[in-house]
């Protein structure tokens, strides 16, 4: 829990819209739980951020609320960090929705636009249903594209997606790089057999070649290592993942502009029978690292990051522009006027 709050503490645009209290102006009434979860969330941010004493901030309100919002998570058996980031943006995210009522689902036909043209209509069909600050941050939206091996008929469908879970190449030398994980989370599929789909075209089922594109990134792109076998539970992949921590970029697999900054780590040790969750964040007062591991926070050199034990990857957007007159471009990121923290069962603030 506090691995995944430290990185969301490093989230500066999220941090901000919890120390100005900006989150009240859209917190709504409908959500199950009544609000408390935010509110809690945007507490702990405050407490962990202007507090002046060096002493641990224990989070022992906001894991009452998360409890409430998924029981799931009650008592404290270990749990995996993904799953625990899905509900908590879930939940935030449902506490903000600017959208009150939400409109009567209907089937809109879209294929006579363009795929682009498309894409941009379910994403605005989307926000039109959920849209806040959370949405504006985390979400993005991924291209599913099948096309029949036998008419060449393409069809194409949007979703959103808040985290991408890429999948680790197994190669002999037990060292792999991010875009190798990108490279096979895109890769053609065959489906054939039991999985063959029904062509929209022939009206008959077919083998088809399915692929993944992102059609539109998000502000924060938070990839998850698939580490954890989906048939074997009791496996994990201890592969070292080669990330970059600056210019990730990602054209390669869209076509829109894609440059990213590394700027927080959850970090899994261990196995699945047990294990331990640590983060690493940077400071982007300072631009150093600094280990949270407990109610112990400790600088760390930018080299020290990388690790096997590297779980989700925490990126932020980085806005490229073209100057005018030339064909040179810059990147450049919204300031990051914010501290590190200590990590896991306890946090306090650190100063600069």
């Amino acid at each position: 829990m506090n691995s995944i709050l430290q990185c969301l503490s490093n989230t500066h645009n999220l941090r901000d819209y919890c120390l100005h209290n900006s989150h009240r102006r859209d917190l709504n009434n409908n959500s199950r739980t009544n609000t408390a979860l935010m509110e809690e969330f945007a507490q702990l941010m405050q407490t962990m951020w202007t507090s002046s004493s060096s002493d641990a901030v224990s989070p022992s309100e906001f894991k009452t609320q998360i409890q409430r919002y998924a029981p799931r998570f009650v008592g404290y058996n270990q749990q995996d960090a993904q799953e625990f980031l899905r509900f908590l943006l879930d939940g935030l995210h449902n506490e903000v929705n600017r959208v009150t009522v939400r409109p009567r689902g209907t089937v809109d036909d879209f294929d006579y636009l363009t795929v682009a043209e498309k894409g941009k209509k379910m994403w605005s069909k989307y926000l039109e249903r959920e849209d806040s600050k959370i949405v504006d941050l985390f979400v993005g939206q991924l291209k599913s594209s099948l096309t029949c091996s036998q008419c060449g008929f393409c069809s194409t469908v949007f979703d959103p997606f808040w985290d991408l879970s890429l999948p680790i190449p197994k190669m002999g030398c037990g060292e792999v790089s991010l875009m190798d994980c990108v490279r096979l989370f895109t890769k053609e599929d065959m489906l054939d057999g039991d999985e063959k789909p029904t062509c929209y075209r022939c009206k008959a089922r077919r083998r088809c070649i399915k692929k993944f594109t992102i059609q539109k990134f998000p502000k924060i792109l938070v990839l998850h290592l698939k580490r954890f076998s989906e048939a074997r539970r009791t496996s994990k992949l201890s592969t070292l993942v080669n990330f970059p921590m600056k210019d990730l970029d990602l054209r390669e697999f869209a076509s829109e502009n894609s440059m990213y900054h590394l700027y927080a780590v959850s970090n899994h040790s261990g196995t699945t029978m047990g294990g331990h969750y640590t983060a690493f964040c940077r400071n982007p007062n300072s631009g150093e690292w600094y280990s949270f591991n407990d109610s112990r926070v400790t600088p760390m050199s930018s080299g020290q990051v990388h690790s096997s034990d590297a779980y989700i990857l925490f990126y932020e957007l980085r806005w490229i522009c073209v100057h005018p007159r030339s064909s040179s471009m810059c990147t450049m990121s919204s300031p990051h006027p914010f501290t590190a923290f200590a990590a896991s069962s306890s946090l306090h603030p650190f100063s600069n």
